[in-house]
């Protein structure tokens, strides 16, 4: 590589593309970017401050990429639920798992947007690009009450009518009863839990500072207001064994009985830039290979899951996220039996209400279009 941009890159690359059109480009005057010496060492300047203020940022230039042929598929991060656009209403997290390399990349600050503003965004692309759903793309979207609260409220004092979601994880601890109905009924109809075990063992280690008890409240809560809700679990942390897998079994069982609709179970894997990265390099059990790379996508392929568990090996690993999923699955649909069935009905009228429901249309999508292809001779 030529230049990397650390952190947040609005002023940063603004000021590297602006000091090579007046060629005036000094590499070690420019805070917030990497960059290789003559004898190809990477060199890394002083970190640029955080963005206090987050509404400052212009919106995203949609119209210069072609974002309609993403639109009339229903393209987003979330469920299937119409033309869809991506939505930032933060940005950082106060927490410092150690899986997670947020501390580095956006320290532990945590900034919320003007709901106003927000909402603004939202009322152009309603009217721009016919949007009916939006996606919070947040690391940690809901975090204060009170924030969340009067999101909710301004919705309806403007009369908009939309869904969201929240598809890559939120806490629980601010989503009680009261607030689970401000969600549903201002269009919130998907969102994610991320507890990732349910070992206090583990989650004192990666200090994921959750509780249990709080998960299973929240997912009742957020279930008898009609949202959707899928939790994410991650086995093969460092040190973890099989009893403290087993316990998190048991909280799997748990969340399928509480309301909870889909689950996701993944393999550790070691993020550049966080904490546990550091320490497995350090002891020198990470090998930065191409292997290790296609690993960082063993939630699309589990083939190219790599254990760093000193108790699972790689193939064990793999057999213990099928049964965390087939457990969740078992629980969930005996509890509520007309599940599967009212799944088959969506999947075959053309709706999605879950990532369950959207990973099986997208199957069946491809298999036809499979077929579909001319055969070779």
């Amino acid at each position: 590589f030529d230049l990397g941009v650390l952190g947040e890159g609005e002023e940063t690359t603004l000021e590297v593309v602006n000091s090579f059109v007046s060629r005036n480009f000094d590499k070690n005057a420019i805070q917030g970017i990497v960059f290789k010496d003559q004898n190809g060492k990477a060199v890394c300047n002083p970190r640029r401050a955080r963005k206090r203020n987050i509404d400052d940022i212009p919106l995203p230039a949609w119209d210069l990429t072609p974002i309609e042929n993403y639109l009339e598929r229903g393209y987003g991060f979330g469920v299937n639920r119409g033309r869809s656009m991506p939505l930032m209403a933060s940005r950082g997290c106060p927490y410092q798992c150690t899986f997670c390399s947020n501390p580095l990349m956006w320290t532990t600050r945590w900034i919320a947007r003007d709901p106003e503003l927000l909402l603004d965004e939202i009322e152009i692309y309603q009217k721009k690009y016919g949007a009916v759903n939006f996606d919070f793309y947040d690391l940690t979207a809901i975090v204060k009450k009170d924030w969340i609260v009067k999101f909710c409220q301004k919705i309806a004092e403007r009369g908009l009518t939309f869904t969201w979601q929240l598809p890559s994880g939120t806490r629980s601890e601010a989503i009680d009863d009261e607030v689970a109905g401000y969600l549903f009924r201002s269009g919130c109809r998907n969102l994610s839990y991320s507890p990732e075990s349910g070992s206090k063992g583990v989650l004192a280690r990666i200090k994921k500072k959750i509780k249990t008890e709080a998960v299973i409240s929240s997912i009742m809560s957020s279930f008898s207001q009609g949202m959707n809700v899928k939790c994410n679990i991650i086995f093969g942390f460092p040190g973890e064994t099989l009893k403290e897998v087993l316990e998190s079994y048991i909280f799997i069982v748990r969340m399928g009985i509480a309301g909870a609709y889909d689950i996701s179970v993944w393999a550790f894997s070691p993020y550049p830039g966080s904490e546990l990265f550091e320490k497995i390099r350090r002891e020198k059990k990470l090998v930065l290979d191409d292997r290790y790379y296609d690993s960082l996508r063993s939630y699309a392929d589990a083939s190219r899951t790599i254990s760093y568990s000193e108790h699972f090996s790689d193939r064990k690993l793999k057999a213990l996220r099928w049964i965390g999923v087939a457990l969740f699955y078992f629980s969930a649909w005996l509890r509520r039996p007309v599940r599967p069935f009212k799944m088959i009905q969506n999947i075959l009228n053309g709706i999605q209400e879950s990532r369950s429901e959207m990973a099986l249309a997208n199957m069946l999508r491809r298999s036809r279009l499979k077929q579909a292809l001319p055969k070779e001779d």
